[in-house]
């Protein structure tokens, strides 16, 4: 109505007002069209991301570890909690897995978009040819679930094994068997937690990761057709990534799925990723 009349009359004052209003209106309307995106009963759920790294060796480790700094950082932005559940260092750099927590308003919902393949190309650090490498990493995200959500697990189908903690830890965790390897026998899934000093708090820990686990089981065999998560479960290999990451021989992110790119790799890989979630969300 405003518009309306500042145009019939041709008030640039009055039109300039109703486009500083557009603009502060803006975020708002695109939060509000995102969480009609994020309307699945697990969306609003904290979630469990799990990051491994490909073939490779030490530069696919590298890479892994590079992108654990990402999400961290993407985390700290968006004001989710993070806690580290498990981490298996590399041999020489890096890191072959990683499973966190993150805690958050619509975590699981946000950080289902990262899920897939995430691929590197770099003249690598740890060639003294300094030549151009290209490393894979897979990330897979699960819902956490709460007291709301029952899932049962019956003791008889558990395996639950102890170890020594690897990496750092502090001297107690590194000199006890602390850290708890759970199998669930039926299903084959393993998780594991080594990131408290209690043997009583990783294993609690490692049962709340076993029942995302077993509840993302769930929701994929409850659907007729396969979901966005076992769509993305192939090999961490060329040809299935979701998102590219160049460094050189010139720089660009771009994401398979949307066809958004940036030329500004150091903004990204510093946690800046919320333009490709949210235009993945907006686009599925």
């Amino acid at each position: 109505m405003l518009f309306a009349m500042a145009d019939e009359e041709k008030d640039i004052e009055a039109l300039e007002e109703v486009s500083r209003e557009l603009e502060a209106l803006a975020p708002r309307v695109r939060s509000a069209e995102l969480q009609l995106m994020l309307r699945t009963p697990e969306d609003p759920l904290d979630a469990i991301v799990s990051i491994h790294a490909g073939a490779g060796g030490t530069e696919a480790q590298d890479w892994a570890e590079m992108l654990l700094r990402m999400y961290l950082r993407w985390a700290e932005r968006r004001g989710f909690k993070t806690a580290i559940i498990d981490y298996l260092p590399g041999e020489e750099a890096g890191l072959k897995s990683v499973s966190f927590t993150l805690a958050g308003h619509y975590a699981y919902g946000y950080a289902k978009a990262e899920i897939g393949i995430h691929r590197l190309v770099r003249i690598s650090p740890f060639d003294a040819g300094a030549r151009r490498h290209t490393s894979f990493a897979s990330v897979f995200v699960y819902p956490e679930v709460d007291d709301s959500i029952v899932i049962d697990i019956d003791e008889k189908d558990l395996r639950i094994d102890t170890y020594r903690s690897q990496g750092a830890g502090g001297q107690h965790v590194n000199k006890t068997d602390s850290a708890v390897r759970i199998t669930h026998v039926p299903t084959g899934i393993v998780v594991q937690c080594q990131n408290e000093r209690s043997q009583h708090k990783n294993k609690s820990m490692a049962m709340k990761y076993l029942r995302s686990r077993l509840y993302e089981l769930k929701l994929r065999e409850r659907n007729e057709k396969l979901d966005e998560v076992n769509k993305t479960k192939k090999d961490i290999a060329w040809g299935s990534q979701i998102r590219s990451y160049v460094l050189h021989p010139y720089r660009l992110v771009k994401d398979h799925r949307t066809n958004l790119e940036t030329g500004n790799v150091t903004r990204v890989l510093d946690g800046d990723i919320d333009d490709f979630v949210e235009t993945y969300l907006m686009s599925s």
